[in-house]
C-alpha cells in the first residue's frame, strides 16, 4: 500500500515526503477535530473518584 501511494504521488522524493507531511497532518486534524469527538460522544463515560 505504501509503495503504490509513492509511485502514485507526484515529483523528485523531497516533493513527495512533503505531500506525504502534509496529507498525515490532515488525517491527524480531521482525527482529532471530528472523529474523537464523535466517539467520546458514543461511548458512556463513568464518573470515577478516588479517595485519598
Amino acid at each position: 500500500m505504501y509503495g503504490t501511494l509513492w509511485h502514485i504521488l507526484p515529483g523528485p522524493a523531497w516533493v513527495r515526503v512533503i505531500i506525504l507531511l502534509a496529507l498525515l497532518a490532515l488525517v491527524l486534524f480531521c482525527l482529532v477535530e471530528w472523529v474523537f469527538p464523535w466517539v467520546n460522544s458514543i461511548i458512556p463515560t463513568q464518573e470515577v473518584t478516588v479517595d485519598g
